[in-house]
């Protein structure tokens, strides 16, 4: 298996190379791209379903907004992952955040004038979801053109705890205060985080669009990403591994709520201690993602993810051995920790191994088999929950989480040394 470490792109006069003296300016600008886009991602996907909230009584209708958003992910992971390797990766990213500063812009508009309705935040949701498809795409497969890859896990490091400082803290509450002000506020505010994510990227130099060997259909192309992910024997395991693992805590956070908030629960927190309780694991992630090149160079990578698997397992199962929030909050928090660590090295090592001109189509079909087994996890938390009781849920999940321990016989120093060289030659 042979790979394209630093392909050349297809204007030779601009130079898209990573900066060999370290993360660099244009690291840097997009990290601030990035900042502000994940703002605004975390203010729309709680303003949405509250401004829907205020437009029908309907919990249908309500619950549909946030359908519609997620929806692309399902419907167009594949072909945007074609398109970021056809195009220049920062030029799509451009492209999308005008797309969703657009939409955003104009739906403020509308509501501002009382033109606004249900169907439309519809159509403005999906529209910012397939923005979004293509947008985090190229945000994940531009990375090894604008950083050396031995400074991989450090970027996407400080990737990932921006992102998610931006998406799981700031965001939701500002949310609340804008939509408190005005539906059109909360609409406009998005729409000028995207604006100023637009002018970062601007100031991104360099040309990023990778060499084709010549020309080839759309659908030719998907199977092309497809195929080189499931051949490759080390990224199918950790697809697979991301997927089981996705499909297992989505299934216990989906009946948490039940387990924890209320004078009846198990926990008996009220909301605001429920929130507090979510923020633990929020807060260990973002920890984490600091820290994960010390874990990786600590532990050695197979070593760490392995710890990361018997992490998520203890997250998933502790609320089954006690229902002492502090207990469950100290488990949350250093568990998010080792998974932010594994969600680091496995991106990073992803980006070392895949060639440059399928790294677009390779992380979209990964993130479809990650994302699309979360909906399937949810509907099985809940089918567990009624006809076993919620603690139940959290005992047979922990348990199944440590099945996923299997995949380590795949995923040893050997293999991974052996997947870099290979790409290197």
């Amino acid at each position: 298996m042979t790979g394209v470490e630093d392909a050349p792109r297809t204007d030779p006069g601009a130079d898209s190379r990573p900066d060999p003296r370290g993360l660099g300016g244009r690291f840097w600008r997009l990290w601030s791209a990035s900042a502000v886009s994940n703002l605004a991602d975390g203010i729309v996907k709680i303003a949405l379903p509250l401004i829907a909230v205020g437009l029908t009584s309907s919990p249908v209708l309500v619950a549909g907004v946030v359908a519609a958003f997620s929806l692309p992910w399902l419907l167009f992971a594949l072909p945007a992952g074609a398109l970021v390797d056809r195009l220049d990766r920062r030029r799509v990213m451009l492209a999308a955040n005008t797309l969703r500063a657009g939409l955003f812009g104009a739906t403020a508009v509308a509501v501002a004038l009382d033109a606004g309705s249900i169907w439309l935040l519809y159509l403005v949701a999906f529209g910012a979801g397939v923005a979004e498809t293509l947008y985090d795409t190229s945000a994940q497969s531009i990375l090894p053109q604008v950083v050396p890859r031995e400074l991989l896990p450090r970027a996407n490091g400080q990737l990932h705890a921006v992102e998610l400082a931006a998406n799981q803290f700031v965001g939701p509450p500002l949310a609340g205060f804008l939509v408190a002000a005005s539906a059109a506020l909360a609409l406009a505010g998005p729409a000028g985080l995207w604006a100023v994510a637009v002018a970062a990227l601007l100031l991104v130099g360099g040309r990023f669009r990778v060499e084709r060997n010549g020309p080839t259909t759309l659908r030719a192309d998907i199977a092309e990403g497809v195929r080189f992910l499931w051949r490759h024997r080390l990224l199918r395991t950790l697809a697979t591994m991301v997927g089981g693992s996705n499909l297992i805590t989505s299934a216990i956070f989906a009946v948490l709520v039940l387990y924890a908030v209320g004078p009846g629960s198990a926990m008996r927190l009220t909301e605001p201690g429920y929130g507090l309780l979510l923020t633990t694991i929020a807060a260990g992630i973002v920890l984490g993602s600091l820290v994960a090149g010390r874990i990786e160079k600590l532990l050695g990578r197979a070593r760490a993810l392995g710890v990361s698997v018997v992490a998520m397992a203890a997250v998933v199962g502790v609320p089954a051995l006690s229902t002492n929030p502090f207990v469950i909050g100290a488990v949350f928090f250093g568990g998010g920790i080792l998974l932010a660590a594994w969600n680091v090295i496995t991106i990073s090592l992803r980006q070392r191994i895949t060639p440059d001109r399928l790294l677009g189509r390779v992380n979209s079909s990964y993130r479809l088999l990650a994302w699309g087994s979360i909906p399937i996890g949810a509907l099985a938390g809940g089918l567990l929950a009624e006809l076993f009781g919620l603690r139940a849920v959290f005992a047979i999940m922990g348990v199944l989480a440590f099945t996923l321990l299997f995949g380590m016989l795949q995923v040893t120093d050997a293999n991974i040394d052996a997947a870099e060289r290979d790409a290197a030659n």
